[in-house]
């Protein structure tokens, strides 16, 4: 399996490029935020309207099929699998309750099974005879209360067929959980897939510009981010070659039993960190030919930034969501 084609959760994509693509990575870092912050606290309606709009980012974004399909589709699957186990599932609120008292305690809580007598009332307690039973009143005789129609609609049980029950609750509980999972991972993933490693850390750096002012060293920091989010490829690469040596010997995995395996692969891991230790020395040894010191006295210029027509557009539609989030999507 080709880990580079398939483009895994995270991987950027460099072609073709999109109105994503175009966009400012400080617009698109607002509206990641905007994803994750929006969810908490809201209606499930509105968690499901989120879902849906970054479907529709996805489709007229003009994504290839190819890489939203597989990404998504496992998600989705994920997703509606979690789902229908919540809706199926007992949502907790009857569960019977028994009380943990000591044998003591307990029999004296036990009431008697005949009931005292009630005492006679005093004749001036009802002297224009109010108390006695009516007469007109059925329940008063004894007979069952009428079936009165209820104030509104709502039920609890919504479907019930022997032991599958499905109750407000869980409804409520298996949207709330399935879409927020969504809207974390395929956000996240949006994101990553259409913002290169150095406009990410551009715009992170710009973000946390006034850090600087408490001495926090923030070019540090998103250096070493960047290097970090440089070294997934090739991490990916170094698996993908062990893994196409190991399969090219024809390995009988049969015959060879479960102790040589797992020999097998402690040594393909090893390997695997041989080859990572290696990289990561190849990359400080460039940055020292370079002539790279510290990032004060080499000035590190990640990527320039300008607003155009989209990234004002972007922000105006942010600004719509987050009013339509505060007046419509909050929870009831």
């Amino acid at each position: 399996m080709d880990l580079l084609r398939s483009l895994p959760l995270g991987l950027y994509l460099e072609q073709p490029i999109t109105w994503l693509h175009r966009l400012d990575p400080r617009v698109k870092l607002a509206w990641l935020l905007s994803f994750l912050l929006t969810p908490l606290l809201a209606s499930p309606l509105w968690r499901i309207a989120l879902v849906v709009l970054l479907i529709g980012i996805t489709l007229t974004a003009l994504i290839p099929l190819r890489v939203w399909r597989q990404q998504m589709g496992w998600l989705l699957f994920l997703c509606c699998l979690i789902l229908g186990l919540t809706w199926v599932l007992p949502d907790g609120l009857n569960t019977p309750h028994q009380p943990r008292l000591p044998a003591d305690e307990f029999a004296l809580l036990r009431q008697p099974r005949t009931l005292p007598p009630p005492l006679p009332r005093p004749p001036w307690y009802d002297p224009f005879g109010w108390s006695l039973p009516n007469v007109d009143n059925p329940l008063a005789q004894g007979q069952k209360p009428p079936n009165l129609p209820q104030p509104t609609d709502y039920r609890y049980v919504v479907y019930s067929v022997g032991l599958l029950k499905i109750t407000q609750r869980s409804l409520d509980l298996g949207i709330r959980v399935s879409t927020l999972i969504f809207t974390l991972v395929y956000s996240t993933n949006l994101y990553l897939l259409t913002t290169a490693p150095e406009e990410m850390t551009a715009a992170l750096e710009n973000w946390m510009h006034p850090l600087r002012r408490f001495k926090v060293p923030v070019t540090e920091i998103i250096l070493t981010l960047t290097l970090s989010l440089r070294f997934i490829p090739l991490v990916l690469e170094e698996i993908q070659n062990l893994i196409r040596s190991v399969s090219t010997r024809a390995i009988n995995w049969k015959k060879l039993g479960m102790r040589r395996s797992i020999e097998v692969w402690l040594m393909v891991s090893e390997r695997l960190l041989e080859n990572l230790l290696l990289r990561a020395e190849q990359i400080a040894s460039a940055m020292q030919v370079r002539g790279f010191t510290t990032p004060n006295q080499h000035q590190v210029q990640w990527h320039r930034f300008r607003f155009r027509i989209i990234d004002w557009v972007a922000l105006l539609v942010l600004g719509l969501l987050w009013c339509a989030r505060l007046y419509w999507g909050a929870e009831q």
